[in-house]
């Protein structure tokens, strides 16, 4: 009975070491499906993220259009606030006498007035939305980046350790091989 018991020990060691090999490559294959589907997430909020990153762009090029297009209005508010006021001068040299005409000029001038400072809120408030437009698209770009890096970490980790697994595995295959050939 004695001359059989280390091949039963050794056929116990070899289906052991068996056992554990099924277990890593079960566990590779885990790995590797799950490193697939984060890869998958990750093209997913990648592409999510730029598709902000684009939308926020367009904004900001609207907002800019928005920008040029109030100050060609200004432009022209203000060469029509020119024109009219040349026109009130010329009205109050030639009509000094004419009460009603220096009251409808003082109305215009009020009137254009108001016209400048509403244009200017305006324009403030378009570079403080350009403004925060511009602050938006910058923390979502850094937050990308840093789901980005942080996803790249985690990729090189999970190959790192299927590399250990693939390593371990190739060890156990040697020592399988070698004591199978010591069996025979």
């Amino acid at each position: 009975m004695a001359p059989f018991v280390p091949r039963t020990r050794a056929a116990a060691a070899i289906r052991l070491k068996q056992i554990a090999l099924e277990n890593q490559s079960h566990t590779i294959k885990r790995l590797r499906a799950k490193l697939a589907t984060e890869r998958r997430e990750s093209a997913a909020i990648k592409e999510e993220l730029e598709n902000k990153v684009s939308s926020l762009e367009r904004d900001l090029q609207l907002q800019r259009c928005d920008n040029h297009s109030l100050r060609n209005t200004l432009t022209l508010y203000h060469k029509d606030i020119d024109r009219r006021i040349s026109q009130l001068v010329e009205a109050k040299k030639e009509h000094k006498s004419n009460q009603v005409t220096l009251e409808a000029s003082h109305t215009t001038i009020a009137e254009l007035t108001e016209i400048a400072l509403c244009m200017s809120k305006k324009i403030e408030m378009m570079r403080a939305k350009k403004q925060q437009a511009r602050e938006s698209h910058l923390e979502c770009h850094h937050k990308l980046q840093a789901r980005i890096h942080q996803t790249e970490e985690m990729i090189q980790d999970q190959h790192l350790i299927i590399e250990a697994l693939v390593e371990e595995k190739a060890s156990l295959l040697q020592t399988i091989q070698g004591l199978q050939d010591e069996m025979v």
